[in-house]
């Protein structure tokens, strides 16, 4: 049994449950925390934090304190920890401000397309060292497509992407507009019809 502090950076919607994610405290290592050792997603329960208030659902920017039963990598997604079933623990929170010293710097988001192909991965021939990056981009924009998919359009050192979001808060911040610092959290995510997809998880 091992547990970490972690930095939550995403909070997002998969399969209408959770998908948590954030770097660890200590290493600076991105942890997701999973429901099963295929790297399902958290249930709104498993999702949920104490602190001296009461119990809550966990938000990015927190700290929490959450407890493992073992590494469960995939080869799509090196960082799972599969839950051990305790309720996490709160402490304290970092502010929007703190982003800066936890960003990624990759060359590219896994390539230039907004999708890899999942047998390249499971066949090493493309290999993923993380699947969860912390980025500052330019020109970001946000919006929904014909479809009413939620998409969010920027640019990265030199390159330009167009992904789906699966930022809870997407509506939210689109209605207020809010004033956004373009600091995003991209994951790749789970195989889909032969590709996993490179998501925007929180929208900073």
């Amino acid at each position: 049994m091992t547990q970490a502090e972690i930095i939550v950076l995403a909070n997002s919607v998969k399969h209408g449950q959770h998908c948590v994610a954030g770097k660890c405290t200590n290493t600076g290592s991105w942890i997701r925390p999973v429901s099963n050792a295929n790297g399902a997603e958290l249930s709104h329960e498993q999702a949920k934090y104490q602190n001296p208030y009461g119990t809550f659902g966990v938000r990015p920017l927190q700290k929490i304190r959450m407890g493992f039963s073992q590494h469960v990598p995939l080869s799509h997604q090196p960082e799972n920890y599969l839950i051990d079933g305790n309720l996490w623990r709160q402490n304290y929170s970092i502010g929007e401000a703190e982003l800066a010293a936890h960003l990624d710097t990759p060359d590219d988001l896994w390539g230039h397309d907004n999708r890899v192909q999942h047998s390249l991965i499971t066949m090493g021939l493309y290999n993923i060292d993380q699947s969860l990056y912390l980025i500052q981009v330019d020109n970001l924009n946000l919006y929904t497509n014909g479809d009413g998919k939620r998409r969010a359009s920027f640019d990265y050192n030199g390159s330009s992407y167009d992904l789906a979001v699966t930022d809870p808060r997407f509506d939210d911040i689109v209605r207020e507009q809010r004033e956004l610092n373009g600091i995003l959290c991209i994951s790749l995510g789970e195989e889909y019809q032969g590709y996993c997809y490179k998501l925007v998880a929180t929208i900073f």
